[in-house]
């Protein structure tokens, strides 16, 4: 049996190269590619960086499915289909939308694959796909052995994705990850991801830890540290500012190699921060005393924010970047707030009549950074300024020199080498992102429904 899997872009814009930020190794391709059999010969292709070759002889396809990506996979499914070649989606906006998934592919898989890939491949062979594969419960993690090798060949940033724990135990009103994992957190076995961190090392600069939330589980994350200390590697992920409150853990974070962490800020508002279930964020002093204890452990922080809550008026986006700047982070980002299907927020915002789109993912008339809702405090296309504008004076030139100088984002010669390219990159980036077209403009085709 022959298996091609894809990884879909975003979007396309004719006459202009792909994101660079966005072009780190899809792990979900490979974590496919490490649940199929070695019977089962696999193909792979990253939209993101080459052509498809849709005439490429194969049994089956399978793509996973993001809310941003969902246009372009539809298109790419469709032109497997046409050919002939039955098409199995998941990944997150499968599980999210399952009855539009299935309108564009002969399978969907709702949930996590780990317990339901093998059967999808076995009805396969025997030409009995069944219309919908749920994935019962969560799955144990364990054994799971991501296939890198489906990556020979391919120019990838640095940087070597590892998922050492999947899910999120809070309840924030607009994150979808709440949504699919059931406002909980499953781990791999520490030697499991250990093993794979030993194969992998050699080969990137640094390493991300993919999870949700890194600090979910303070207890079972703290194990987890204090075995990655002999490895002698350097990391980043993703984790809450609780975190910034345990003197243990941060220990921790610097004694196991990690350079930096992505923390959602996302208002400096209270009042927004109740309102979108993150209230934690104020907890013990709030944001001075985090960023101190984070500050004095040389921890350097990717920030981010988000604008359009019901208390924010234009005046946020200068407080904002005045607080960036005022705390010298390494990186930080101003986004819109985003309504993705299956959350809170979404299902409030359609009850007050407050959508934009039917379905702003597929909406031809949407392109990346146009607002999806009608904004209490301020109209769409200002808070749709505000963002960029945002963006553009935390990017600009005095601001990235500013902010190299600071004592955290200079301890590590590595990471103050490599603020300046990414500093760099993403000051490029500002104006490339803005509306940027969601699936590839120049695919004039019809989608071919189920």
């Amino acid at each position: 049996m022959r298996l091609t899997i894809v990884h879909p872009c975003i979007g396309r814009r004719t006459g202009q190269r792909y994101i660079g930020s966005w072009q780190m190794e899809p792990l979900p391709a490979a974590t496919i590619a490490g649940l199929t059999p070695p019977d089962v010969q696999v193909r792979f292709f990253d939209d993101r960086m080459e052509g498809i070759d849709y005439d490429a002889p194969t049994d089956l396809v399978a793509i996973s499915v993001e809310t941003y990506t969902a246009k372009r996979s539809y298109q790419i499914a469709s032109a497997y289909r046409r050919r002939g070649v039955p098409v199995v989606m998941g990944g997150f906006h499968a599980t999210l939308q399952p009855d539009e998934v299935a309108r564009y592919a002969e399978a969907v898989v709702v949930g996590e694959a780990e317990t339901v890939w093998a059967e999808v491949l076995d009805d396969a062979r025997h030409g009995r796909l069944q219309k919908r594969y749920q994935g019962v419960g969560r799955p144990s993690l364990g054994g799971l052995r991501p296939d890198r090798s489906i990556f020979a060949g391919k120019r990838y940033l640095p940087i070597g994705l590892v998922e050492a724990g999947r899910g999120c135990h809070f309840h924030c009103d607009f994150c979808a990850v709440q949504t699919v994992f059931a406002q909980q957190q499953t781990r791999r076995p520490i030697d499991d991801v250990l093993d794979e961190i030993r194969r992998i090392k050699d080969r990137h600069t640094l390493l991300f830890f993919v999870d949700d939330n890194i600090t979910s589980n303070m207890r079972q994350a703290k194990a987890f540290f204090e075995a990655l200390v002999p490895l002698n590697v350097r990391w980043v992920s993703q984790a809450s500012i609780n975190a910034a409150h345990d003197e243990e853990f941060l220990e921790l974070l610097v004694r196991s190699g990690c350079q930096g962490v992505l923390i959602g800020f996302e208002s400096l508002d209270p009042r927004n921060l109740a309102a979108m279930g993150k209230g934690f964020n104020t907890m013990r002093g709030g944001y001075e005393v985090a960023l101190a204890n984070l500050r004095r452990h040389k921890l350097r922080l990717y920030a981010t924010f988000v604008f359009g809550y019901d208390h924010d008026t234009p005046d946020a986006f200068d407080a904002t970047v005045d607080f960036a700047h005022e705390h010298g982070f390494y990186m930080a980002a101003f986004n819109h707030l985003t309504p993705f299907p299956g959350t809170p927020l979404y299902e409030r915002l359609e009850r007050e009549g407050r959508l934009r789109f039917e379905r702003w993912w597929l909406d031809a008339s949407y392109a990346y950074n146009v607002i999806p809702f009608e904004p209490a405090g301020m109209g769409p296309d200002e808070l749709q300024a505000g963002c960029l504008a945002a963006r553009r004076r935390f990017y600009a030139l005095p601001s990235i020199v500013r902010r190299s100088l600071t004592r955290t984002n200079r301890a590590s010669a590595f990471m103050w080498r490599n603020y300046f390219v990414i500093n760099g990159m993403l000051r490029a980036e500002v104006s490339a992102r803005d509306h940027y077209p969601l699936g590839d403009e120049s695919d004039r085709s019809a989608l071919l429904e189920a």
